[in-house]
């Protein structure tokens, strides 16, 4: 019987997933691709395939997890799979290069960025920013890796030559401009099926750690989930959200074959919009989902129905 494979290396973010597949009896099977094998000669199983894998997969011991979901997806592709989310997609959640000259593409603004790769050329990097503030990130992130604010570049050097520095996966760290925002939050555009689904408005007061995850933990920081009721929630969807960045952002996302995705953008004093992060392993926060009656995991896991069955029945009809 054909079904939908999810493939992740996460499952505290998967869960949430397979209860909307099961509520929807949605046949399912996961792959946790945190380590396995690969016989190239052997032909992949009917059904459609999903991947959630993650830029952050190595924070949770699961060093080469992207690496070996990389091949996976490829051995699908190159058997005529369907997959959502596939080897375009996984290319960009490993590198917010890539995502930066996609949006380009489409005439979507980003930050001023510098890639660099070794501490003397970070330094360097840093002085075509001088005198403005400016933050350093992890071009592999996810979570807010090697995020920091820097208001001069002695405070860049104390940093890299100290013990505090986070050495990306990757070798690429990130300079890019400080965008601040007058009001201290961002904007998340979640997108199912390539089509938009809501926004939110994430609270950046507290700092940079942004996931929206049920079960997330950023070093001593937990999503607010399951708690106390804020007055101010950290995570709000916003009613009614229109923009003509949208049409830009599904642009982006059928460009680069991605069904699935949340994209995020700051504003400036002025209004002007910056997008900084492409997130093709989406989460959603159950507390603010709750309050608007809106549910991603619920959105995404019809939307797998629907091509599973359009693919089989379609299958079926030619037989």
């Amino acid at each position: 019987m054909s079904k939908v494979y999810v493939i992740h290396e996460n499952s505290e973010w998967t869960v949430h997933l397979t209860k909307r597949l099961e509520e929807l009896g949605v046949p399912y099977e996961e792959w946790h691709l945190d380590e396995g094998t690969l016989d190239l000669s052997a032909e992949p199983p009917e059904g459609i395939f999903y991947s959630r894998m993650s830029a952050s997969s190595h924070t949770r011991d699961h060093r080469f997890a992207a690496e070996f979901s990389g091949q996976v997806l490829a051995w699908l592709e190159a058997h005529g799979r369907t997959v959502i989310n596939g080897t375009s997609a996984l290319k960009l959640e490993v590198s917010k290069v890539l995502q930066y000259l996609e949006l380009n593409k489409s005439g979507v603004r980003t930050p001023k960025t510098i890639a660099a790769v070794g501490k003397q050329n970070i330094l360097k990097a840093a002085e075509a920013f001088a005198g403005h503030p400016f933050i350093t990130k992890h071009n592999r992130a996810g979570k807010g890796l090697g995020v920091q604010l820097f208001h001069s570049i002695e405070a860049l050097k104390s940093y890299v030559e100290g013990p505090s520095f986070e050495e990306p996966v990757d070798g690429i760290t990130l300079i890019q401009e400080y965008i601040q925002s007058p009001e201290s939050y961002i904007t998340r555009c979640e997108f199912v099926g390539g089509s938009f689904v809501y926004a939110v408005r994430v609270d950046t007061s507290e700092g940079f750690e942004l996931c929206p995850a049920d079960a997330c933990q950023i070093g001593d920081l937990f999503c607010p989930v399951g708690e106390e009721v804020e007055e101010k929630p950290k995570f709000q969807i916003i009613e009614g959200f229109e923009d003509e960045i949208l049409e830009k952002y599904k642009d982006v996302l059928a460009r680069n074959d991605i069904q699935v995705a949340g994209i995020e953008f700051i504003r400036n004093a002025e209004g002007d919009i910056y997008t900084y992060d492409i997130n093709t392993n989406t989460n959603y926060n159950s507390d603010a989902e709750a309050k608007a009656g809106k549910y991603g995991m619920l959105e995404l896991a019809a939307f797998l129905k629907k091509i599973l069955e359009e693919k089989y029945a379609a299958a079926a009809s030619t037989v």
